[in-house]
């Protein structure tokens, strides 16, 4: 059974560049470095959509950005929700024609083929758990009620009324009634999603999927979908949205590759503003280290994104945004920026309203920022040392010095990488005589100074709201 509602235009199979945790290859490829951008926002789109209304063409501005992102050393993009909804992208009403507010198909087709070009791999906004009211099927549904074939779609209630003043009542998405939940168990829905992740990735040639409240996504959904995308194209990359923990679950063979990390989200801001580093080295042991929870797998790591506050705007002392930096690209994982941030860009709710967080912006801003932002060249040095040196950065997680403002750890793999970091406003020293293999250290961050690290050689000298990145020689 077939629901595609857009005639799959090329059946060619692609060469994948991500390599899927799940499949035999032990060395599956991570980026160095996510971009993430939500396109309604950062093009300026209206907030509310007009049905039948002319598309235009707003996505043809990220074309405008790839050479700044090839600049900054971006390796992979993730794209927020771009298919057609009424309002902020979830709430989505055809999951084959690009939202009118950003163009038409071709428009996507013509940025991923201009990403591809410049070496940059891309993952849509794979929205399954809920619909918009507006959704095709939910509108037959409230049209005719019992007699509609799609009510087993949804998870309906024919004795109750619902909020909207629907006849029947439905379940959504956490109280939100503009989001129908659908019924991921009815095989004839599963067929209608999968028919469109089918042509995403043949029409659109996309490497990967970012999964909305992947944590609401029932298991055996999960691995439909998984064995559904590695069937099309071998190595397709699942990023999964979890926000309560319970990781490990979802990384299991055949299900998910990767999953946001909120556990260090939090902890990256709230270390700096309770100067508690404590806290994040417990729980990067927690997660990465020896015996971690998710030791080796590549959690999606971020400071920021489009549903909370800014980091630029959550810490106290904004010169914190140099050394949480440093930690967000050092620690185990795939860090990931979102559109803005690289440079500071602040953004905090208002009301309830995340439009603050999700702003116009401009490559010719970007650019200047690229000029004139510390914090802008400090993320670039940081992106080129994870591609200069992969496999370094994804060691197992070795606390070697923790105090309030001080943080020293090793990444122990092939080659030792140990990070320093200091957020105090003066410079410190900070043993580091036991847990490493002793020998002469080179600073990736400051080319020409080496160190001696073992029991008997003086304390590591690390600047005041700075640090290093030391490899074995």
């Amino acid at each position: 059974m077939s629901f595609t509602a857009t005639q799959i235009q090329s059946q060619s199979a692609l060469q994948p560049v991500f390599r899927s945790l799940n499949s035999q290859d032990p060395k599956p490829f991570q980026p160095a470095c996510f971009y993430h951008v939500y396109p309604l926002g950062l093009c300026g789109a209206p907030p509310q959509n007009t049905p039948h209304a002319t598309p235009v063409p707003r996505l043809a501005q990220l074309r405008e950005w790839v050479p700044y992102w090839q600049k900054l050393g971006i390796e992979a993009l993730y794209l927020g929700p771009v298919f057609e909804s009424m309002s902020h992208g979830y709430d989505t009403v055809d999951y084959f024609q690009l939202d009118r507010r950003l163009g038409q198909n071709p428009d996507l087709q013509t940025l991923i083929s201009d990403l591809h070009a410049a070496g940059i791999q891309v993952l849509l906004d794979g929205v399954f758990h809920h619909v918009g009211r507006d959704f095709f099927a939910f509108a037959d549904v409230c049209q005719n009620g019992r007699h509609s074939r799609y009510t087993g779609w949804f998870e309906l209630d024919f004795n109750r009324h619902s909020c909207q003043g629907d006849a029947f009542g439905y379940a959504c998405w956490e109280g939100h009634s503009e989001l129908v939940k659908l019924n991921l168990r009815n095989p004839e829905v599963q067929a209608y999603l999968f028919d469109a992740i089918s042509s995403w990735i043949r029409v659109f040639e996309i490497d990967g999927l970012r999964l909305d409240v992947a944590y609401a996504l029932e298991p055996d959904f999960l691995k439909a979908l998984a064995a559904h995308c590695q069937r099309i194209k071998p190595g397709f990359w699942l990023l999964g949205e979890v926000i309560h923990g319970g990781y490990r679950s979802f990384l299991e063979p055949g299900l998910l590759d990767s999953v946001t990390n909120y556990e260090g989200y939090k902890a990256l801001h709230s270390a700096h503003n309770d100067k508690n580093y404590f806290e994040l080295s417990h729980a990067l042991e927690r997660l990465f280290g020896a015996g971690g929870l998710c030791r080796e797998k590549p959690l999606y790591n971020f400071a920021d994104n489009h549903d909370v506050n800014r980091v630029a705007s959550l810490l106290k002392d904004k010169r914190h945004l140099a050394p949480l930096s440093l930690l967000l690209m050092s620690m185990p994982g795939i860090p990931a920026l979102y559109a803005g941030s690289e440079w500071g860009l602040l953004g905090e709710k208002r009301g309830g309203d995340d439009a603050p967080l999700r702003p116009a912006l401009s490559v010719q801003s970007a650019w200047q920022q690229a000029q004139t932002s510390p914090l802008w060249q400090d993320f670039q040095r940081l992106i080129q040392l994870r591609k200069t040196h992969r496999e370094s950065f994804q060691g197992v997680y070795l606390p070697l010095c923790v105090r309030s403002e001080q943080l020293a750890f090793a990444l122990q793999g092939r080659q030792d990488l140990v990070v320093a970091v200091n957020m105090a406003d003066q410079a410190v020293a900070l043993p580091l005589s036991a847990g490493i293999p002793p020998g002469l250290y080179h600073d990736l961050l400051h080319p020409g100074q080496s160190f001696e690290l073992g029991p008997t050689c003086p304390p590591l000298p690390v600047d005041a709201c700075w640090g290093r990145i030391l490899i074995r020689a």
